[in-house]
């Protein structure tokens, strides 16, 4: 196993982080990845997603309050080669940027992707989790 792989490791895309956030209906889902902060692994690109959301719909307050929360876990940077890893992704997946990014990261440090996102459904190494209306 490389010195980034963690067979105990998350990453929550933004919709999970956003759905914890609002209190929504499946923001329980998410907790048990959430809470376990030492297994959480946060691509920088979910920062930036999270942050332009909660700034637009909250607050500016409310935003850095969420991403001080995100910060509580491994934050990890966008490299070349993250960046590589993710371009084949996306071609690979047809997946937009964003979520190539992240399934390159959770590739990368053998972590499971919790989302509410249907972009990762039927995706390996993803808990999918259907929005609730």
């Amino acid at each position: 196993m490389s010195e980034s792989e963690n067979p105990s490791a998350n990453i929550v895309d933004s919709s999970g982080w956003l759905e914890f956030f609002a209190g929504g209906k499946n923001a329980a889902a998410f907790e048990p990845a959430l809470q376990d902060v030492d297994s959480l692994i946060v691509p920088a690109v979910t920062i930036y997603e999270v942050f332009k959301v909660l700034f637009r719909e909250a607050s500016e307050e409310a935003a850095l309050q969420g991403i001080a929360a995100m910060q509580q876990g491994r934050v990890i940077d966008l490299t070349p080669q993250r960046a590589l890893a993710a371009a084949g992704v996306s071609l690979r997946r047809s997946l937009p940027m964003a979520d190539s990014m992240i399934v390159a990261a959770a590739e990368e440090y053998g972590a499971t992707i919790w989302t509410q996102d249907e972009d990762f459904e039927g995706l390996p190494g993803v808990r999918f989790f259907r929005k609730k209306k």
